[in-house]
């Protein structure tokens, strides 16, 4: 493992306070109840034994799950745990609508047949994508211990602005109050595996802070068809958050994250007479580093006996890429981000809440290789958003209306919107519906990109824009088991895609005349089956096609299943994961003139065992075995994806 000092390096400026208590994992009771009288969930939810806080589902951080009226997966903490998650990546295969694909050096998640750029990441309330592909390299996520997850699937833009076109994906970490005490894990594998994790967690009467850092380490496997070169990478990541109560009604908080991966990775061969032109191949001395620091800071203001709350933050975000061939370093990028927000929400009587909010953004980038072509002095982008926010919650009937409007310095000004209604039919029987719009600017490497020979920006292009609706049914199963149906169906115009023009045929980007769409329908069923045995599927059906054709990495059928079993008292548990993938349409650069050519990836199905015991009352043993029937499948055209793996490792709480 490599660079370890420069974990050592930031954790004095990582031990900062954690956030509120109004915004908790909700693995923690007391916090999932802030808002919520227990008895009258009993009545309206037979089986909620507690009701999750949603903290992205509205400017204010705190609507319960069963109220929201669009679609939402909520990952606990404990799910986390049984599946043994160490890349966030995984776990998100298991989540309704959502498509992964990844290689080294870049993994990217596709919601509702969206592109990985229309993703909006948020990491303990940051925003994380990178401003040079306008998307965040989800692999470079390492799951911290305790933290958990929500995706909301469906457009965001009237909440969040640009890049939430196809929702929002929501990395919550654990904090001092949510999970205190120490933690670690420790595992070794395969591959030269070893991976390891440490949490410490305290609290006061008027404070909590906690700190973690992660660390994922293989040599890795072969990438490439026939390949022999292992793909190995070190990811290390260091994180921070806290807060304290300055008085009853003043709160401050700051949150920090630093994430620094490096790895092997594989080019394509484009040596026009090779036998292998287009096809990965083993290319020693390949390499990639990424380096990212991410900070938060914020307080939040309650007036009137805490119906008026006043929330002011500010985030930065900094993100450094450099690739290296055999004779030295290829390309870098470096982007960074300023943001500053002011919410302020009021809640008249018990179930009308308003909220205003204002977000300013700065986003730069610059090339840091002069000899990689393009431009190299630094751009960027401003831009002011306005938000007003209505909600509605009765014991019957849930509303929600949000509209936005953006200002910015390069593009036209956006109004988005988005609109969502609940009705309870029965104490066991929900309908919900939304609608929405939503709106993407080009990044910068499609506006003012270079690769010479092989890829010219398009400083023209316009942004994206997208409405959509859904319908769905949230339906409970006597006391053991819900089940979720939603259709949902969009359309984008303005489609960014990469053409061809004559006579150099280069790529270059372009918005597209016409219209793509994307309908499909989503389930999800959790249940518990008997005692100490609980089942969590999902299946999606996908038909996204840009101007007639099926989108590339968009699969129409995913489908996954994880049957945990748990043994009295805790003593032992174990969780078997099948994850089905369906025959996915990619492009590939095998002609010589470097025009694309359709390929289709077959279908594939992924098979992961683990268990664990408790040695003690604070020390347990567990192992895992991913890809156990050691399937052979590619995600993106040519690169082989992981073999069988296996692990044991330690874990201890205190």
């Amino acid at each position: 493992m490599r660079n370890f000092a420069y974990l050592g390096s930031v954790a004095a400026a990582a031990l900062v306070w954690a956030v509120p208590v109004w915004a908790q994992d909700q693995g923690d009771d007391e916090q999932d109840q802030v808002r919520l009288d227990e008895e009258q969930a009993l009545q309206y939810y037979p089986l909620a034994e507690r009701i999750p806080i949603l903290v992205s589902a509205s400017r204010t951080g705190a609507t319960r799950q069963n109220d929201y009226a669009g679609s939402v997966t909520v990952i606990s903490s404990e799910q986390l745990e049984q599946r043994q998650t160490r890349d966030i990546a995984d776990i998100l295969r298991d989540v309704p609508g959502v498509a992964v694909a990844g290689i080294a050096g870049q993994t990217q998640i596709r919601l509702r047949g969206s592109e990985a750029n229309h993703v909006l990441v948020l990491v303990d309330g940051i925003e994380v994508s990178d401003p040079f592909a306008g998307e965040f390299d989800i692999g470079t996520l390492q799951a911290d211990i305790g933290a958990r997850l929500e995706v909301l699937r469906g457009p965001q833009s009237a909440l969040y602005g640009p890049d939430a076109i196809g929702g929002v994906v929501a990395y919550e970490s654990a904090s001092g109050r949510g999970l205190s005490g120490f933690g670690a894990r420790l595992e070794g594998g395969t591959q030269g595996t070893v991976n390891g994790a440490a949490r410490y967690g305290a609290y006061g009467d008027s404070w909590d802070a906690g700190l973690s850092a992660v660390i994922v380490s293989t040599d890795g496997q072969p990438n490439a068809r026939g390949g022999t070169r292992d793909i190995g990478r070190d990811s290390y990541t260091l994180a921070g958050k806290g807060a304290v109560n300055v008085t009853e009604a003043l709160t401050l908080r700051a949150v920090a994250r630093y994430i620094r991966t490096e790895g092997l990775f594989n080019d394509s061969d484009f040596a026009t007479a090779s036998p292998t032109f287009g096809f990965t191949i083993d290319s020693p001395g390949t390499r990639f580093t990424n380096e990212a620091v991410y900070a938060l800071v914020g307080a939040k203001l309650d007036t009137l006996d805490g119906r008026w709350t006043h929330d002011l933050s500010a985030q930065v975000a900094d993100i450094n890429r450099e690739s290296f061939d055999a004779f030295g370093q290829s390309q870098g990028s470096a982007g960074d981000r300023v943001k500053a927000s002011y919410v302020s929400a009021f809640q008249i009587a018990d179930q009308h809440n308003l909220t205003f909010a204002a977000d300013y953004e700065q986003e730069g980038f610059r090339n840091t290789l002069a000899s990689s072509g393009g431009f190299t002095d630094r751009r960027e982008i401003e831009q002011i958003g306005f938000v007003g926010e209505y909600r509605y919650t009765g014991e019957v009937i849930d509303l929600s209306a949000a509209l936005r409007h953006d200002t910015n310095d390069l593009f036209r000004d956006a109004t988005t919107f988005r609109v969502g209604a609940g009705y309870r039919l029965t104490d066991t029987t929900r309908l919900r519906a939304a609608a929405g719009s939503g709106v993407k600017n080009p990044g910068f490497f499609e506006l003012y990109g270079f690769v010479d020979g092989r890829f010219i920006g398009n400083a023209a292009l316009r942004p994206e824009k997208s409405t959509g609706w859904e319908v769905g049914l949230d339906q409970q199963l006597g006391d053991s088991a819900s089940v979720a149906v939603t259709y949902f169906n969009s359309e984008l115009e303005g489609e960014i895609v990469t053409t061809f023009p004559p006579p150099n045929f280069i790529a270059t980007p372009a918005n597209r005349t016409t219209v793509s769409k994307q309908r499909g329908v989503e389930v999800s069923l959790n249940a518990r089956l008997a005692e100490g045995w609980s089942l969590d599927a999902a299946y999606s059906y996908l038909d996204a096609e840009e101007n007639g054709v099926r989108e590339v990495r968009r699969p129409r059928h995913i489908a996954s299943a994880a049957l945990t079993w748990e043994a009295p008292d805790d003593a032992a548990s174990a969780t078997l994961v099948v994850r089905h993938n369906g025959a996915t349409p990619d492009v590939a650069f095998t002609d010589p003139s470097f025009r694309p050519v359709r390929v289709q990836l077959a279908d594939y199905t992924l098979v992961n065992l683990n268990a664990r015991v408790k040695l003690t009352e604070s020390i347990s043993g567990f192992a895992r075995v991913e890809n156990l029937l050691d399937e052979t499948y590619e995600q993106v055209f040519s690169f082989v994806a992981p073999g069988r793996s296996a692990v044991v490792g330690v874990e201890a709480r205190f």
